[in-house]
């Protein structure tokens, strides 16, 4: 048992988790020491901290998850513990345990209730033992295909093939029909031997649109134990949570008494010490099966901070000092509704597709009742190293319809310009007339239509702002309106926004009426016009109505590539407008034949011979980033050639392979 008063602190993580254990530390007057890699070196937790300590390259292998740079670092500064944050080494049994060798503080539960319930199958096979109600499936240790095939069959499906080890959603995969079934369990586990180093899987029958519910556990070195009401997690998207929520709407007091004291005896059956999550699938019927337990502080701990008026990293603090619970259970009262979304440097009309740049401008005016955990400041440099999450926007309201209130206006409050993000696509969700109505499961997204591919609507509205400041940037007119007073001709050019070519003619002739015309149309389409009108600029925003519609975009210019481009935000939604160059080669003239990356990435692995021939769509390489593998497609049939090596780091943009069509090969 620790009983030591901690005055040095280091963070083993890096981002807005660490930002925010540092924010905390400070209010307790503890020193913090921020590890980071090379590639974080300018990094706003490094900038946060009292100290600062360099833990090796980039490469998440060689610094965060190196076992060794970090006891090095943390006895270098004479820390006297050391906090994990979320992700990383915060659920890894060897870590604790190196700690503990090493008489340094681990902040969380002990290396043998990590390795327990981090392990899947020991886990579940443990709360049968404890008498939790658990998901029926196969848990064994006969791990070979065709007996995992043969346990699949006999159980019947949907099942949910998931791994053993390691969370996030990472290894799991749903599978509704017998013909699914191998490939998707060879491609959870590699998945989960890449991310894990594990490979094993566990077998559990698939619930039909169940809720993802969780309780949030404390206990401390004295015996004592407490939960702290349950979270919803239910919005998720490839098993990832998109929206978070405390209390749980629509649960009975019975229910959540039941959820509450199945947390408590799966955290006493293994001696559990410090924060700890219990996640249950709850069916429709209101019976509930344990899905696993997360032996750390979760991402969306700020809903329940929220609730119950508690700081819970005060509270990890205190325990690994030896101190009893801040609280009881009868003094721990929930009150108000309270939800939180996670800010991603991804492109949700791409299919989500990971983001990097720098930023160009953050700006988060914090509203009444709300709250950011961030990473971001002007001039952050997004890259593909690391997970994509950037921000957490939290929301605390007297009842839930007032706390998605408090959210939707700080979603309207906040801008992101310089990297793709899904800031409207999370306004999206939460004003949807389903979410409002409590109707959430885990299937919501894909039920909605909003689970692969979010076209946002503003995209005409862009086009006019791009329009309309490039016009005036061109013209070094000191306002819009002396500008357009004196455009004597229509102005014609074409623009590149998300990948689509448009062309634009903005027409002042009837600007003395108070209107201007713009015509907009994709490549070879035919034309709309729409009519601008009150049109109003600012250093940041410009505001102007489209065919009477008000409109308001943040904005920001650069030159990139000896073009220029403009990035906008508009309904929370951003956009990259860029002029095309009239004499640049068509953008169609070669795509076929090329395979370039979509952004940066690692070449993981290449899935065919060079120069052997492929079909249309077969997978070419796989390409990894922000923990995310995405299968390279070729978009032709012909012969391979390879422009890219395993392992080789590549840019967005770089062509990785060319695919020559088979008649040229012949000839």
């Amino acid at each position: 048992m620790h009983n030591k008063k901690i005055s040095r602190l280091l963070i083993a993580n890096r981002g807005e988790i660490a930002c925010r254990i540092i924010r905390t530390a400070r209010q307790l007057g503890i020193k913090t020491i921020a590890v980071f890699s090379e590639a974080d070196a300018d990094a706003l937790h490094v900038q946060q901290a009292d100290e600062s300590y360099c833990i090796g390259p980039a490469a998440a292998t060689q610094s965060y998850l190196n076992i060794d740079a970090l006891i090095e670092a943390a006895q270098q500064t004479r820390a006297d513990a050391v906090h994990p944050g979320y992700g990383f080494l915060s659920e890894n049994a060897a870590f604790a345990q190196a700690l503990a060798d090493n008489n340094i503080i681990f902040i969380g539960p002990s290396a043998e209730a990590i390795a327990l319930m981090g392990d899947k199958r020991r886990a579940k096979t443990a709360m049968i033992e404890a008498g939790i109600p658990t998901l029926a499936g196969y848990s064994g240790d006969n791990q070979n295909l065709d007996h995992l095939v043969q346990q699949a069959n006999t159980m019947g499906f949907p099942i949910m093939v998931k791994a053993a080890a390691g969370g996030g959603g990472r290894g799991m995969r749903l599978v509704t029909h017998a013909d699914q079934l191998s490939a998707a369990i060879n491609s959870a586990r590699s998945e989960a031997q890449n991310a894990f180093g594990n490979g094993e899987l566990l077998l559990e029958r698939a619930l039909t649109k169940p809720r993802h519910v969780e309780v949030q556990i404390f206990a401390d070195q004295l015996g004592n134990t407490v939960y702290l009401g349950e979270r919803d997690c239910s919005i998720q998207r490839r098993h990832q949570k998109v929206v978070e929520e405390a209390p749980a709407p629509g649960i009975d007091e019975k229910t959540r008494i039941a959820l509450g004291s199945a947390a408590l005896l799966a955290a006493q059956s293994c001696n559990y010490v410090g924060a700890g999550t219990v996640e249950f699938l709850l069916d429709s019927d209101g019976r509930f099966y344990f899905l696993e337990m997360n032996t750390r502080l979760q991402v969306e701990h700020p809903v329940t901070e929220a609730v119950f008026g508690v700081d819970l990293i005060a509270w990890q603090i205190a325990v690994a000092e030896g101190k009893p619970l801040p609280k009881t259970q009868t003094e721990l009262t929930p009150n108000g509704h309270a939800l939180e979304v996670r800010l991603y440097a991804e492109n949700p009309s791409q299919n989500f597709l990971p983001q990097t740049g720098k930023v160009a401008r953050w700006q988060s005016h914090l509203q009444p009742y709300t709250r950011i955990d961030h990473m971001l400041f002007d001039g952050y440099l997004v890259s593909n190293w690391y997970d994509p999450m950037l921000a957490k926007i939290i929301a605390w309201g007297e009842t839930r319809e007032q706390a998605l209130a408090h959210l939707i206006e700080q979603i309207d409050h906040t801008t992101l310009l310089g990297v793709g993000h899904n800031l409207g696509y999370l306004r999206t969700i939460v004003d949807h007339p389903a979410f409002r109505a409590e109707q959430v499961h885990t299937g919501f997204l894909a039920e909605h239509g909003l689970n692969e591919l979010f076209q946002p609507q503003e995209i005409n509205q862009a086009l006019v702002a791009a329009s309309l400041l490039d016009f005036l940037a061109s013209n070094h007119n000191p306002t819009i309106f002396t500008a357009l007073s004196h455009l004597s001709h229509a102005q014609q050019k074409q623009w590149q926004i998300n990948d689509c070519i448009f062309n634009c003619r903005l027409d002042a002739k009837r600007w003395k009426d108070g209107a201007l015309r713009l015509d907009i149309a994709k490549a070879g389409a035919q034309a709309e016009q729409f009519s601008v009108t009150h049109i109003t600029l600012t250093e940041t925003q410009l505001r102007f109505h489209i065919n009477n519609e008000k409109a308001n975009a943040d904005y920001c210019s650069v030159v990139l590539k000896n073009r220029g481009h403009y990035f906008l935000q508009l309904g929370g939604n951003p956009f990259t407008a860029s002029l095309v160059d009239p004499l640049a080669t068509s953008l169609g003239s070669s795509a076929n034949s090329q395979c370039c990356a979509p952004m940066d990435g690692m070449v993981v692995e290449l899935l065919v011979e060079n120069g052997t021939q492929v079909e249309s769509g077969d997978t070419l390489l796989i390409l990894e980033a922000m923990k995310m593998e995405m299968p390279i497609k070729a978009q032709e049939s012909g012969f391979v050639r390879f422009a890219c090596a395993q392992g080789e780091q590549v840019k967005q943009g770089f062509q990785l392979a060319s695919i020559k069509p088979s008649h040229k090969e012949a000839s």
